[in-house]
């Protein structure tokens, strides 16, 4: 059993956090059983400081979890099509989140499984930010939720012997966050495990689109697709909808 963190190793600087989240445990406990998904993929977003972060234009209501306490979720929807999940920390009020980008199904397949019935293969079944929030059963109604309160029913931990060797972890540009925020020479903040089948593959950003009277695009906690980047390219106009998860 994983025994959850601490808010303390939850409230140092986000990229150590990010790089410590590798190999920990997301727990789902429902009364049909619990799914566990084993991190080997994350992206860091600092607070007001990086352009790549929601946070970037300081607080507000959607944004409001990033700026703390550390070791809840802040959940959002990727251009309306799909859930992407963080963890909020660093210290009180600095709005960092890591991104919870892929995973391998360690424990519960059959639940796994029957929320994402398209899953070609297990490798599948949380390998990306949107299928892992399915897999895990996570929306919405999940955003704040406390993942080291024992009453949770989401749980983040780490079991004996789950800590990862240094030389195993990849760094590289955060996937789909266009702009400053995506220059992998100054934010090289997706961290991977080597050698691990549940990471996504990486994908530049689309090319930015001239800002309309909505105000301007989303950035990766992270973007409209990422505390993030993006996750999926928007529909064009009359276009097909966005890309389905399998």
């Amino acid at each position: 059993m994983a025994a959850p963190l601490t808010r303390a190793a939850l409230a140092r600087p986000v990229l150590e956090v990010a790089a410590d989240l590798l190999g920990c445990h997301v727990v789902h406990a429902t009364p049909d059983g619990a799914v566990v998904v084993r991190l080997t993929e994350v992206e860091a977003y600092a607070g007001p400081g990086d352009p790549g972060s929601h946070a970037a234009r300081g607080r507000t209501p959607r944004t409001a979890v990033m700026f703390g306490p550390p070791g809840h979720l802040y959940v959002y929807r990727s251009y309306g099509l799909h859930w992407c999940a963080n963890v909020v920390c660093g210290p009180d009020r600095t709005a960092s989140a890591v991104l919870l980008r892929g995973g391998e199904v360690v424990a519960g397949g059959a639940l796994a499984r029957a929320r994402r019935p398209t899953a070609r293969e297990d490798r599948d079944l949380a390998r990306g930010p949107a299928r892992l929030t399915v897999a895990l059963g996570l929306d919405g109604a999940s955003d704040g939720h406390d993942l080291l309160a024992g009453t949770s029913p989401w749980l983040l931990g780490r079991r004996p012997g789950d800590e990862v060797h240094a030389g195993r972890v990849r760094r590289g540009p955060r996937t789909g966050v266009s702009g400053e925020g995506g220059d992998g020479t100054r934010f090289p903040w997706r961290l991977h495990l080597e050698g691990e089948p549940s990471v996504s593959p990486y994908r530049r950003a689309a090319p930015r689109r001239p800002r309309g009277r909505g105000g301007p695009a989303g950035e990766g906690a992270g973007g409209e697709g990422a505390a993030s980047g993006r996750l999926e390219r928007p529909p064009a106009p009359g276009g097909p909808p966005g890309r389905r998860l399998s």
